[in-house]
């Protein structure tokens, strides 16, 4: 088992009273956060999971990434497994109750044992739960096991498709729950179910858009912002989008030189603003897809004039071999938390429906405090949660780990709303084409 680190990780910064009054007004204001997270939920019903990436840069501690299939649950510290089982009890007892049986559809990766041990924890604590539990293949033609490095054993079975029921040998779900994010797209095999789908299809990433995620993100964040009278830039990064993008063909250069300067300008402005001395920068990267593929941090939009053949290969692409040509450009945000080994460090908050779970910390050796850390070669400490991340402790330091964590799932949070926003737009968009369709 991953040693559970006994602190955070230290801000290795001279902005750190920034973050202190961050962290301070959010822990004043507390009863209306909550309050004010009560109310989304109210309207519009959480997605069953999520993570979300942050980064902590000491004067802004914002998200930079939101995936609804989620792929580390082996990663959380096991010792708060109550907490997780819970958390999946009042999402189900809430939104699918009576449920008993859930057929659960990993990615096809069957190779990669670390992603394998994700899906036989999440299978667990599905089943600690109290839900009967498949896991059914979409590339197998026959059963495979695997002796995990854990000691788990994993049966992965091929699904069949009866009328408009998926199955695995007879095993009658209730419920399709996916960790598989169809980055190739939504396979015949699971189209038009009766049985429910979560996440839905519409959230794979072959539909999805980090472009209308943070759009989502930048209304709930400036809501929030008004309710407790913070910057929203502290805790928003700038973004634009570029469409018909080829790297290969160097098409769509002009956009990206154009667009790169102003999210830079944007950045330079605020950073003047609170006397901020490090150097603006931006994340370039696909608007769909994940693991951490097709990724660049640039100073300027120059820099994409001058892409050598390795450099535009590496961005034309995304998961699954598919080409690039829709590219989003966000605000790059410092991660100043780096480990007692110096190794910088950003915070992964994990969630169950609204329940903030706890998370992990990505750890990398070999990047810097600008570059993206979901990369080859970074490995994971989970977080010392010792409790939930809803109730931070006025009488301690903004610092303290309890009141570090509220933090995070108070950013970790928005982003769960952005998500559901999101959701909301896709059925009203499904909505509009069953309409048009019967027209």
């Amino acid at each position: 088992m991953t040693e559970v680190l006994q602190d955070i990780p230290f801000l290795a910064t001279d902005r750190v009273e920034a973050l202190l009054d961050i962290e301070r007004h959010l822990i004043t204001a507390q009863s209306t956060i909550e309050r004010w997270f009560r109310g989304q939920w109210q309207r519009t019903p959480p997605p069953f999971y999520a993570s979300v990436d942050l980064r902590n840069a000491g004067f802004k501690l914002a998200p930079v990434d939101t995936n609804l299939f989620s792929a580390g649950f082996n990663n959380l510290n096991p010792e708060f497994s109550p907490l997780y089982v819970s958390a999946i009890q009042h999402y189900l007892n809430q939104y699918h109750p009576g449920l008993e049986r859930v057929l659960l559809i990993p990615e096809n990766h069957t190779r990669n044992l670390f992603y394998l041990e994700n899906v036989a924890r999440l299978r667990e604590l599905l089943e600690l739960s109290g839900l009967e539990v498949r896991v059914g293949s979409l590339i197998l033609d026959d059963r495979m096991a695997y002796n995990l490095p854990s000691g788990n054993l994993l049966l992965l079975e091929p699904l069949q498709r009866i009328g408009g029921r998926l199955t695995t040998a007879g095993f009658d779900a209730q419920l399709i729950l996916l960790n598989n994010d169809l980055s190739g797209g939504v396979p015949e095999i699971l189209e038009h179910l009766e049985q429910p789908v979560l996440p839905p299809l519409a959230a794979g990433w072959r539909n999805r858009r980090k472009s209308q995620h943070f759009a989502h993100y930048r209304a709930v964040a400036q809501e929030l912002a008004e309710v407790i009278d913070i910057d929203p830039w502290l805790i928003d990064p700038v973004f634009r989008r570029c469409q018909g993008i080829d790297f290969m063909r160097s098409e769509g250069r002009e956009c990206l030189v154009a667009n790169v300067d102003a999210v830079l300008e944007i950045t330079r402005e605020r950073y003047a603003h609170y006397g901020i001395r490090q150097r603006p920068f931006v994340i370039v990267k696909a608007d769909a897809g994940t693991y951490g593929m097709g990724i660049m941090t640039a100073y300027s939009g120059e820099e994409f004039l001058d892409l050598n053949r390795r450099e535009r290969t590496r961005m034309a692409k995304s998961k699954e071999g598919l080409p690039v040509s829709d590219v989003f450009i966000q605000e790059g945000v410092y991660t100043f938390e780096q480990t007692a080994q110096e190794a910088v460090a950003e915070p992964v908050v994990y969630m169950i429906g609204q329940q903030v779970l706890g998370g992990f910390y990505r750890v990398h050796t070999e990047r810097g405090r600008d570059e993206n850390l979901n990369a080859p070669g970074a490995h994971f400490e989970p977080m010392a949660f010792g409790q939930t991340c809803v109730v931070p402790y006025r009488k301690s330091p903004p610092d303290a780990p309890v009141n570090r964590y509220y933090a995070y799932g108070v950013i970790a949070r928005l982003a769960l709303v952005a998500a559901t926003r999101e959701m909301a737009d896709w059925r009203l968009q499904e909505c509009r084409r069953q309409v048009n369709e019967h027209a």
